[in-house]
């Protein structure tokens, strides 16, 4: 059996008013929010899985010195 956390519910009027607000919480906590209109529900606010997607922290590897300018003429052709 997978224990999970409840899931809160939300009317729609609600979730339209404080919706980034709700977004940031669901990233933060995790939670899923049920947004319901008159009492049914139609949607479900869940968080992505895998790694936070809003940082690009530890993405990049910097091989070698990136701020010399090199010794090679180039040119751009269109």
């Amino acid at each position: 059996m997978t224990m999970s956390k409840p899931e809160h519910t939300m009317p729609a009027g609600e979730f339209k008013a404080k919706c980034l607000k709700v977004l940031d919480q669901v990233a933060n906590t995790r939670e899923v929010i049920v947004v319901t209109k008159r009492g049914k529900p139609v949607a479900k606010v869940v968080p992505l899985e895998g790694p936070d997607s809003s940082s690009l922290r530890g993405s990049v590897t910097v091989l070698g010195d990136i701020v010399t300018p090199i010794k090679e003429n180039w040119s751009a052709e269109r």
